[in-house]
């Protein structure tokens, strides 16, 4: 019994001296995918192609922490990443950082690192006092030549390329052209001791942002991460994974929900909950197909959320649905099946009780003379995106009380 009790003793004792591990929380991430091979000259994808060029990307942190890291990604790369060096700061305006901000980045103590076709690392921790809904740059010299393939198209975000050279700490760079995609990147990742938890948004372009005003971080999960951080609730961080044009089902633009969900959600640092809202695109390709495979139906659709749903409860996270936007009067084609199809999904949502609580953005956006359009002041234009109003009133909608379930259906 002696012996016994040294052990236990012991096993009790060595932690008290322990540092504990940093607790890692995402506070930004862009979901990349792949730029398609051969994209029109004159496309919003055309893929740039870069060699000897600094590469300043603007991101703003949904929460702060005193220290950060960055994951970097060549997961669609064509041929390996060579980053000549990389430096973060805090943005000043446009290109230009904040002097006295700018930090080396550094990968296992080295100042360079190649990404080998498909990889993702990640940075040494970097001690930086980060605010909250703070810009902060982070500048890749892209020393070989290399096209842009492993991107997030619609960034929102005026980013900046330099001339021939390495710019990465000047406080002032050169502009030699500007892009509004996120390239290479994965992740920003912050030490936050308040903080209690990572909310990730997955969904498409009504997620994404687009049709949103550009660099001015309307879209609706910027919205709830303002409110979060003046809200009397628990600190958390918001993790936009929107991608415009994707599908639950099928990989209409980017790997569809169900191959991302590992990669955008589950394996997010710190992530505690989940908010879905995706399904438009699943159920509108049929109309623009041949195909009668492509004809989604609304319990195809529901089969696609019950499958998020199983696995965000598996690893013990918290998920809510979203009823889907009205697209009655839309720019293309809808027919009435395909509208019928969207009320059905929404019904299920509302009434099955199988996410762990209900985001009703149809309710929040729609017009009450005709509950399957737009409220006007939130259409952008297209029947189909909000405006930058519908996006405010998509996050102004969101009980923020529910974020403080801290456990699933499954586990109650």
């Amino acid at each position: 019994m002696r012996r016994i009790l040294f052990v236990t003793s012991m096993i009790v004792a060595l932690p008290l001296g322990a540092q504990q591990p940093a607790r890692w929380l995402a506070t930004w991430a862009p979901s990349p995918f792949a730029a398609p091979p051969k994209p029109p000259p004159d496309s919003v994808d055309r893929v740039p192609t870069y060699v000897n060029r600094t590469v300043r990307q603007i991101m703003r942190t949904t929460l702060g922490g005193d220290r950060l890291r960055i994951r970097f990604t060549n997961e669609y790369g064509e041929r390996p990443l060579v980053i000549g060096a990389a430096h973060v700061a805090i943005r000043d305006t446009g290109a230009a950082i904040r002097a006295g901000t700018d930090k080396a980045i550094t990968f296992s103590g080295r100042t360079s690192v190649t990404l080998r076709r498909g990889a993702v690392i990640v940075s040494d921790p970097i001690d930086m006092l980060v605010p909250s809904l703070t810009d902060i740059a982070i500048s890749m010299w892209v020393k070989d030549t290399i096209r842009a393939t492993t991107r997030h198209a619609l960034g929102l975000q005026t980013n900046y390329v330099s001339s021939a050279g390495d710019f990465t700490a000047a406080t002032s760079m050169h502009t030699d052209t500007t892009i509004r995609q996120w390239l290479w990147l994965a992740g920003v990742d912050v030490v936050n001791a308040r903080a209690t938890g990572v909310i990730v948004a997955i969904g498409n372009s009504i997620t994404d942002g687009a049709a949103s005003s550009a660099d001015s971080n309307s879209r609706w999960p910027d919205v709830l991460a303002r409110r979060l951080l003046a809200s009397k609730e628990p600190a958390k961080a918001v993790v936009n994974a929107g991608i415009a044009g994707n599908g639950v089902l099928s990989p209409i633009t980017g790997p569809s929900a169900l191959a991302r969900f590992d990669r955008d959600v589950l394996m997010q640092p710190g992530v505690t909950h989940v908010i879905v809202l995706e399904g438009i695109n699943d159920l509108g390709r049929g109309t623009a197909s041949p195909d009668p495979r492509d004809n989604v139906t609304a319990d195809d659709v529901i089969f696609g959320y019950q499958q998020l749903i199983g696995r965000a409860h598996d690893r013990g996270l918290v998920i809510f649905g979203t009823t889907l936007t009205p697209m009655a009067n839309m720019t293309r084609p809808v027919t009435a099946a395909v509208d019928a199809k969207r009320r059905a999904v929404n019904e299920w949502i509302r009434t099955s009780g199988a996410f762990d609580g209900v985001i009703d953005f149809e309710a929040a956006t729609r017009d009450p003379s005709q509950p399957d359009r737009f409220l006007p002041a939130y259409d952008s234009g297209d029947h189909l995106h909000p405006s930058d109003a519908g996006y405010k009133a998509m996050g102004e909608y969101i009980d923020l009380t529910l974020f403080r379930r801290t456990m699933s259906k499954r586990q109650r």
